[in-house]
């Protein structure tokens, strides 16, 4: 087994696909018309997806209250400091910095919905 997508209800699906494909990278796979705005969206290795759809807008959590380390989505960046600075630019907020001592960085941002984003370079103990 591997992981196909993980899904986020989200309080605006188009906006928030359009802007994780224009600052993130990430890929359509699959938008549904349908009332939810359903939305699949790949990373750049196009296995791992992630789902955001709005259904129903009262069950919307609120990302922006919770601690990130109850949920936040990890992704891969090689230089932290210089994505952190574009994202930032681009309407996410910054959490937190924390380097580790095998030489990983790990920034904590919020996207403009307030879901927590980890970008993540890891040192040699992995």
């Amino acid at each position: 087994m591997r992981i196909e997508h993980v899904a986020f209800n989200v309080a605006q699906p188009q906006q928030m696909a359009n802007w994780y494909r224009q600052h993130l990278g990430f890929s359509l796979k699959r938008a549904l018309n349908d009332a939810a705005q359903t939305h699949f969206l790949a990373d750049d290795s196009g296995v791992m997806m992630i789902e955001i759809y709005c259904n129903p807008a009262d069950q919307v959590p609120d990302y922006a209250s919770m601690d990130p380390l109850i949920l936040h989505l990890a992704l891969v960046s090689a230089d932290p400091v210089a994505d952190s600075a574009r994202l930032i630019a681009a309407g996410a907020s910054h959490v937190t910095d924390v380097h580790l001592n095998d030489g990983s960085h790990l920034a904590m941002l919020r996207d403009p919905w307030g879901l927590a984003l980890q970008l993540c370079r890891r040192g040699a103990g992995r």
